[in-house]
């Protein structure tokens, strides 16, 4: 019988690159500098590396298919380099592979790594989508503001939210995850906002603004990976372990019949009660001391906050506009800024998400640093509200 990873694999260190315009900069130059912070900390040599996972969403922009491009541009001592590719969540999928590798045995030490250079596409938003096996099977509208403003009517919809509230809500959000950002010296989006400035931003998709959506922007978080023993051999003194990782992915229901009313994300849910399962938390509302989730939209943060347990059916908007989620509230939530302001380079946004809760439970989180958190979570999202894959990882201080 499976009995789960929890305590069975050790963060031994983390790099990011600098999120946003880097113009200046190619894939390779984002990975090296990831890479380069990741041994630093880990305190070895890239030669001590077994296996490497690599995530990027948009090939044909990062100089190819395959794992070459992250074997090269490390000059890694040709070791086995396995390319992964999981809509938005590609980075908790490299993770995922890294770690599964250190959890069975096969790997002492692995390493994971995204990059994705999106301002190289040239689009102002998410680049179009090419015809493929599984865009036939199905289609909402042809932009991602529209499709998460669905989410949003269907949201309001189910619990009688007022226009008014909601657009309250989703800019305390917004405002929030821009005060953090200002804070993160590697944040794309570093200039604090209002209120007032979130409710009359040019709209995007109703009812969502200017300042609900995420930036376009370019960068590389890394990982790497082993043994709770091989860390402190290694001399780590505070030990950070994964206690959960858990995928889940649509398989059609969403946009197949009307089971599901649009207002939550199926497969989030899924995802978060197994990793609960496995990490061993009963409350995580009580339980859980920060968290990262995927918020590409104000709105998928709202109803993410509900779909993991964290805020009740139909009340994040109190929680929210209570300071709940704050930095100095009960869950602090996008301490780094998030997507919203730290950027969203998708192969490596499921990463990133992990860099800042490893940074808080190291204490190296700088002006960010929260007092003493004891379990991170990340919530790292692929596709759409009607077709997606969720992630949900687990970190905490090794017991």
């Amino acid at each position: 019988m499976a009995r789960g990873i929890k305590d069975k694999v050790a963060i031994l260190g983390m790099g990011c690159s600098r999120f946003g315009e880097r113009w200046e900069s190619g894939a390779e130059e984002l990975m090296v500098e990831a890479y380069e912070e990741a041994l630093l900390d880990a305190g070895i040599d890239g030669s001590q590396l077994d296996a490497a996972w690599f995530s990027t969403h948009y090939e044909e922009i990062n100089v190819g298919k395959g794992g070459l491009p992250l074997a090269t541009a490390l000059r890694l001592p040709n070791i086995a380099v396995t390319r992964v590719e999981n809509f938005c969540a590609s980075g908790s999928e490299a993770f995922r592979g890294a770690v599964y590798a250190v959890a069975s045995g096969a790997c002492d030490i692995a390493l994971a790594l995204g990059v994705e250079k999106l301002k190289d596409t040239g689009y102002g938003g998410l680049p179009g989508s090419l015809g493929g096996t599984l865009n036939a099977q199905w289609a909402a509208t042809g932009s991602a503001p529209g499709n998460f403003a669905q989410l949003a009517s269907a949201y309001r919809a189910k619990h009688g939210v007022s226009r008014e509230d909601l657009k309250r809500a989703l800019a305390h959000i917004s405002v929030k995850s821009h005060a953090n950002g200002a804070k993160n010296d590697k944040a794309h989006l570093r200039k604090p906002i209002t209120e007032e400035q979130a409710l009359n931003a040019p709209m995007i998709a109703e009812p969502l603004g200017l300042f609900d959506c995420c930036g376009v922007s370019d960068g590389a978080a890394a990982c790497i990976v082993t043994t709770p023993e091989i860390a402190k051999q290694l001399g780590k003194e505070r030990i950070v372990t994964v206690k959960a990782l858990q995928l889940s992915l649509s398989n059609g229901s969403e946009a197949g019949h009307n089971s599901w009313d649009g207002s939550y994300f199926h497969t989030t849910r899924i995802a978060a009660r197994k990793a609960y399962e496995e990490a061993g938390i009963k409350k995580p509302r009580e339980e859980v001391s920060m968290f990262e989730c995927h918020d590409c939209f104000s709105v998928t943060e709202l109803v993410t906050m509900e779909d993991l347990q964290l805020s009740a059916e139909g009340g994040a908007i109190t929680d929210v506009l209570d300071g709940f989620y704050d930095a100095d509230g009960t869950i602090p939530c996008q301490i780094d800024g998030g997507l919203k302001c730290f950027g969203h380079p998708i192969g490596a946004s499921g990463i990133r998400m992990l860099y800042e809760m490893y940074l808080q439970l190291s204490h190296r989180a700088g002006p960010r640093q929260l007092e003493a958190p004891r379990i991170g979570m990340t919530h790292n999202l692929g596709g759409s509200p009607m077709s997606n894959v969720a992630a949900v990882c687990i970190i905490g201080a090794a017991e």
